[in-house]
């Protein structure tokens, strides 16, 4: 496992990645990797076109055939070694480009929802998982994640009330989903409790070890 890739992850998403199935850990860390790096190109310094320069890099790159890619950069170099379908990660920077709107509205909330959601979808075509399931916790998750996240109060009411809105039913996923229980989990704990972030204290390491354990 690359461990400059591990270590362009949150620590919640370190902490999920552990618990991975060695079958498929390689897959989890680029799905993250890949989610981090474009986080940081939207969250860069830069102007907004700049951001989406480079995204659509991105974006152009999951429309090729992997055997296409440029060699020397050790991202592509995961995913192309991987089971999963590239080409079904477009939505995941088509959700990134989203946050890059004038104004944080339900329509730039969800359309990031569908990126994350995209994500976790394909892990599970590769390696088995309920669709329906799947897609429930990965929007959930990526509501609080935003909630979480975003820069102004006002941004972060308008995810967390979309967020408290769901359904947030207690589905056991697959073990090569059980990075997405543990965030999963974590983010329902933080909206319960009206935490500022995922991991706020040794009750959620706690959950990481339960979730991470039973998956639930």
């Amino acid at each position: 496992m690359s461990s400059d890739l591990v270590e362009t992850l949150p620590l919640a998403n370190r902490l999920a990645l552990s618990y991975a199935p060695r079958t498929c850990r390689e897959d989890v860390l680029a799905l993250l990797a890949l989610d981090a790096r474009l986080a940081g190109i939207v969250r860069g310094d830069g102007e907004p076109i700049i951001a989406q320069m480079k995204l659509a890099w991105w974006r152009e790159r999951l429309a090729q055939d992997p055997q296409d890619w440029p060699l020397g950069e050790p991202l592509l170099a995961l995913l192309r070694a991987g089971k999963l379908d590239t080409t079904a990660l477009q939505p995941l920077v088509d959700g990134w480009e989203a946050l890059l709107a004038d104004a944080l509205d339900e329509t730039v909330v969800e359309a990031f929802a569908a990126g994350r959601t995209a994500l976790w979808q394909t892990l599970a075509a590769a390696h088995g998982g309920s669709s329906a399931d799947v897609a429930q916790a990965a929007r959930e998750q990526a509501m609080t994640d935003l909630a979480l996240n975003l820069g102004t109060r006002e941004e972060a009411g308008t995810a967390r009330d979309l967020a408290n809105a769901q359904k947030w039913q207690r589905s056991r996923l697959p073990a090569p989903l059980r990075p997405l229980a543990i965030l999963h989990g974590l983010s329902r704990r933080a909206l319960q409790r009206g935490a500022e972030e995922l991991l706020d204290g040794p009750g959620a390491m706690a959950a990481v070890l339960r979730l991470g354990i039973l998956g639930r």
